[in-house]
Parts: structure tokens; sequence; C-alpha cells
């Protein structure tokens, strides 16, 4: 048994949208939250969503997911402050509803471009390791910075590898280290980034090409470029 949990409680301030969240932008007439839901709806192995989802905003959504079919969101919270108080909420609605060994997919609303071997590659990982970090290797050198002044270090790029999303995990156990970073006050960029703090070893999933985030302008005419160049390789795959 597999649930996404998406975490949807961005404001969009940084892509100046006039109040409008970066989730509920659309690209060809569709909401980003919706391309992203339509995936973990579509995946056979994905059974139940679960959805953060801004408090202001949960109608809209709700309409939304009505507009577009989407059977298999279970759950609809209000969001937190920070990415990490809403995956945390995320966490704490499912209690009670799902058993301890439940896979968790952890993702970004905003992250629209995954793919089902992404998510089949998350699954199996939990399976096997019991956590799935998706990763893609960096394309550029990365400078290390105490300061923001001073370089302290600059890694070999082989060894250097960005976070993304999906972030899986069984779902007592990772709820287990959110309840822990609650009670130290501690906000983690991401469930890696707390995971690493607390020393808990992680096993790596190869991200698939475009898995991008979307948090600025460039991001969102970035996506909706591939997006036109998907919908165009498919009808040029029908002639």
């Amino acid at each position: 048994m597999a649930t996404a949990l998406i975490f949807a409680g961005g404001t969009g301030q940084r892509l100046n949208d006039r109040g409008k969240p970066k989730q509920f932008l659309e690209i060809h007439g569709k909401p980003i939250i919706i391309y992203t839901l339509e995936h973990f709806e579509n995946h056979p192995d994905i059974d139940s969503i679960v959805v953060v989802c801004l408090k202001g905003w949960i109608r809209e959504l709700q309409r939304e997911i009505k507009t577009y079919d989407i059977k298999k969101v279970d759950i609809i919270v209000p969001g937190g402050n920070t990415g990490h108080d809403s995956i945390y909420f995320g966490l704490k609605a499912m209690e009670g509803k799902y058993p301890d060994d439940e896979i968790v997919l952890i993702h970004d609303g905003v992250r629209p471009l995954i793919t089902d071997e992404l998510i089949t590659a998350n699954i199996k990982a939990v399976e096997e390791f019991g956590t799935a970090i998706t990763a893609e290797m960096a394309k550029e050198s990365v400078i290390l910075s105490d300061n923001g002044v001073d370089i302290d270090k600059v890694p070999l790029r082989t060894h250097v590898y960005v976070s993304k999303a999906p972030q899986s995990f069984r779902y007592a156990w990772i709820k287990k280290y959110y309840e822990k970073a609650q009670a130290d006050n501690f906000k983690a960029i991401d469930s890696s980034h707390m995971l690493s703090e607390y020393g808990v070893p992680m096993h790596m999933v190869q991200s698939t090409k475009n898995n991008i985030k979307i948090t600025d302008p460039a991001d969102y005419y970035v996506v909706k470029g591939l997006f036109e160049a998907i919908d165009n390789e498919q009808i040029f795959g029908l002639q």
C-alpha cells in the first residue's frame, strides 16, 4: 500500500502572481497542482492521496479535484507556515487512518513533471531499503560557504547531488522523526535535511529528467515550455 502526501501550502510570492498561489497557476488551462495529482491518480501502486493546502484555497482545490475527476484524494488538510510544518500536519492527519507500514511518498505540489518511473522507483526503494530520497547529480560546481562571503570548499561535482522529490518512507517511521523535530523546534528544508541532521542513513534514487520545482517565474516558463514539447511529441507521434 502506498500513499502520496502532496504539500501545496506555498503562497508563490516569488512568482509575483498577484496573490494567486503558485500551485493554482495554470499551464494550458490546467492548474499546476492538478498535473501533479494526476500522476499519482493514474499510478496503479498509489492507493490514496493526502493533500496539504493553503487554508483559504481548500474549496478551490476541492472544485478542481471534482472538475478533473481525481478520485484518490482521501484527506485535505490546511498547511502550515513552512513546508516542514505542512508535511508534519499531513502526517498527523493520517494518524489512525493508515497502517504504520504504509509507504508514504512526500512530494511538492509544484513539481508537476514527476513520472510513473520515478514513483515506482521510490516505492521499490522503500520496500528494499526503508528510505528513498530522489536526487539528481549537480550539473555545475557547488561552493560551500559558512558566511556567504568566503569559500570553504568546492567539492568534486561527481560527489554532489541535488535533493529533489518524492522523498519516501514507511509512515510510522517518518512521522516519528517529524514529531521529534517538532519537539526540538527544528524546521528542516526537507525530509532529507531533517534526517541528515539526525544522523539517519538514507538511500538515494536517481531522479528522472526535468523534475523541476516551480519556485520563480523562470521555473514556470521552463515547465510550460516542457509541457508544450511533450504535447508536440505526442502529436508528432500520431502522424
